[in-house]
């Protein structure tokens, strides 16, 4: 069902990320991928109003993009109907190129596996013809690349993470902060002032980190008490919170966990013979 006119196997649909926003962040595979004149490019699009952050990447990069680029369009909307249909539409656009034989590359911000829309279009194409290949190529994601440019570790020795879109609730957001030595809230937009009242009440401004379009030309970072510049404001899709959790970071026995060993003091000098 899938072979093209000459009986040639479907080409392959790979999900090319290009990391956060900072060009220099591509991997070199991902570079390999978009050096090539015999694959299809194509990038997510929230309308036809708007530009691809995907494309902007590549761009920042010194690509050219090809005449034949295609874009796909992906609405922001919670609505699931209005959501599978977008997707249908965007794996019937490029299932005649994979049926043909020819790679489609599709461009992500970040991760093609975290949070991205490649996977949906990955499902739709398959549940379509399931003799279509399936390539991630990973890539550095918003989280990583804030806490590099924060210089803050991530996560060190047994600390406990969770990565949370903070649609959830303000809730479910207080419940994780007991459990997790850091916390990292995504998608933060329609819950910000919800999330600084919190954060306030519970004594970790000072430990908390905004950043909006991690590595990007406006980049913004704010730190502690900083943070309550945004109450009232309207932030980029594109921003997360990291909170660091002070009583867990002491090593402090937080809802029965266990009692965290702390780190060792340096060697002493040896002296060598």
């Amino acid at each position: 069902m899938g072979r093209g006119a000459r009986g040639e196997a479907p080409g392959r649909l790979i999900g090319v990320s290009l990391g956060p926003g900072d060009a220099d962040l591509i991997t070199r595979r991902a570079w390999a991928q978009l050096q090539r004149s015999d694959a299809l490019w194509s990038y997510p699009q929230r309308s036809l109003k708007t530009d691809s952050y995907a494309l902007a990447i590549a761009q920042r990069a010194g690509l050219a993009v090809p005449a034949d680029a295609l874009q796909l369009i992906f609405p922001m909307t919670h609505d699931v109907e209005k959501l599978s249909r977008a997707w249908l539409r965007a794996a019937e656009a490029v299932l005649p190129v994979l049926r043909s034989g020819r790679d489609v590359l599709f461009l992500v911000e970040g991760d093609a596996s975290t949070y991205a829309t490649f996977g949906h279009l990955a499902r739709t194409v398959q549940a379509l013809d399931a003799e279509v290949a399936l390539e991630i190529i990973p890539g550095v994601t918003s989280f990583h690349a804030s806490c590099a440019r924060l210089q803050l570790p991530f996560s060190e020795q047994d600390d406990t993470v969770a990565i949370v879109p903070a649609a959830y609730g303000v809730d479910m957001v207080e419940r994780q902060l007991d459990d997790y030595d850091t916390l990292v809230l995504m998608k933060i937009k329609p819950l910000l002032d919800e999330l600084l009242t919190l954060l306030s009440r519970r004594g970790l401004l000072e430990h908390s980190h905004f950043v909006e379009r991690a590595g990007a030309p406006d980049e913004r970072v704010l730190r502690g008490t900083e943070l309550l510049q945004l109450q009232g404001t309207k932030v980029n899709y594109l921003s997360l919170l990291i909170v660091k959790n002070p009583q867990r970071l002491r090593g402090d026995r937080v809802k029965g966990c266990k009692k965290k060993t702390p780190l060792p003091d340096p060697l002493p000098n040896i002296p060598t013979t």
